[in-house]
């Protein structure tokens, strides 16, 4: 199966949405042009956004928190983060209209906007080496592994993301479906986290094979001291729609206006010149920065969804 590449790695940014606790941080600026509240409704009031993101690593949060920071400086308004400890509690808190912005992954984005989510997409990080909108999924081994492709998945401990995740869970059932190994072939492991997947398949005890996306197992889980990059194998990999820095459509007409001019085409640089610092991590997590992207750019994930019937968490996407 072929994936559209015009238009998605990902704003996947600061990790968070729990309806339970909030992490505030201050973000505005003096010289900021503050857009005024108008017709429209925030999540808390008028001088505040909260900005629900993915918790796809265990770092994410400080990993992204200059995006919450440039959010701040552009728009003049307190921003916080609300951290959720997985990807129901996002969709659950942006349906319920408990964050403004959100740094969705492309499934969840779906499966929200299907139970009534009121968001439209505005952007998505650029990957570095296709210059285009989105990452990869990866299926991995331990590098010591006989394993040599995803057929071999079948009768092993195959670690997961989490079952609303699209790199961690959508495109790896695509690519096992893709295989001929079904449900019921192998013993499906959750592990939460995409660094956590990997480590769990690099010790090879709990997970003997599973997914990840790149960044991961290339960048960020080595970085943190997880595991190293030489103890995994990627045998196979798919380009995924990058996840949406989406918009309430609540929100007044200039505040949106503001979000979507700054936050579709943000960069690097952009972040930078803003005064935020950056980490390593951070510059090589966002890439090139974002390009524009909209709900037709996911409909590949939607037609996705439909070849994969025995996928759960598609219902109603």
């Amino acid at each position: 199966m072929k994936f559209l590449r015009s238009s998605s790695r990902a704003l996947q940014l600061a990790a968070l949405a729990s309806v339970a606790a909030v992490a505030m941080t201050a973000c505005g600026s003096a010289g900021a042009s503050v857009p005024s509240a108008g017709a429209g409704t925030f999540a808390k009031d008028s001088n505040t956004l909260i900005i629900g993101m993915v918790p796809d690593e265990s770092a994410a949060t400080s990993t992204w928190q200059p995006i919450a920071d440039y959010v701040g400086k552009v728009t003049g308004k307190k921003v916080e983060v609300k951290q959720s400890s997985n990807y129901a509690a996002l969709i659950e808190a942006s349906i319920a209209g408990q964050v403004d912005v959100v740094s969705f992954s492309g499934f969840t984005y779906l499966q929200a906007k299907a139970k009534g989510a009121k968001f439209t997409p505005v952007g998505a990080s650029v990957d570095a080496s296709t210059h285009e909108p989105g990452y990869y999924s990866d299926a991995i081994v331990p590098a010591n592994s006989s394993v040599t492709d995803v057929a071999g998945f079948k009768g092993k401990k195959v670690c997961f993301v989490n079952e609303n995740s699209t790199s961690g869970y959508l495109f790896p059932q695509y690519m096992l479906n893709k295989a001929g190994v079904k449900t019921g072939d192998y013993t499906p492991v959750m592990a939460g986290k995409h660094d956590v997947s990997a480590q769990k398949v690099a010790q090879g005890t709990e997970c003997e094979v599973g997914f990840a996306q790149d960044i991961t197992v290339t960048t960020t889980g080595p970085a943190a001291g997880l595991f190293k990059a030489s103890d995994l194998k990627t045998i196979k990999r798919e380009f995924v729609p990058g996840p949406p820095f989406a918009i309430s459509d609540t929100l007044p007409d200039d505040v949106k206006k503001v979000l979507k001019d700054k936050m579709s085409t943000v960069t690097t640089a952009d972040i930078k010149a803003a005064g935020i610092t950056t980490t390593p991590a951070f510059d090589k997590f966002f890439g090139e920065g974002n390009k524009p992207v909209d709900d037709k750019y996911y409909d590949n994930l939607r037609d996705l969804c439909k070849k994969l019937p025995d996928v759960k968490t598609c219902a109603g996407i």
